[in-house]
């Protein structure tokens, strides 16, 4: 139990130097990735649904990688 503890207490303590460490050299997180990754990947998975009762199963052609949308990018440069 002592071991997660510390473990749990090591990765926050790297989370945050890591969080200094991007903003002393101008990057920035990007807090809005998830939430328009989010509502691509929705708008992507309805176009499949609808792809899908259209053409039925055999001749559905659906890509459902939402991991690479022109969201933009996690880390980013700060604009001055």
């Amino acid at each position: 139990m002592f071991g997660i503890i510390k473990s749990i207490i090591w990765i926050a303590g790297i989370l945050v130097v890591g969080y200094v460490v991007l903003d002393y050299f101008g990057y920035e997180v990007n807090k809005n990735y998830f939430d328009s990754s989010r509502t691509k990947c929705q708008k992507r998975l309805e176009e499949c649904t609808d792809n899908l009762l259209h053409q039925g199963i055999d001749n559905v052609r659906c890509d459902i990688n939402c991991a690479d949308t022109d969201a933009g990018v996690i880390i980013k440069k700060k604009k001055q």
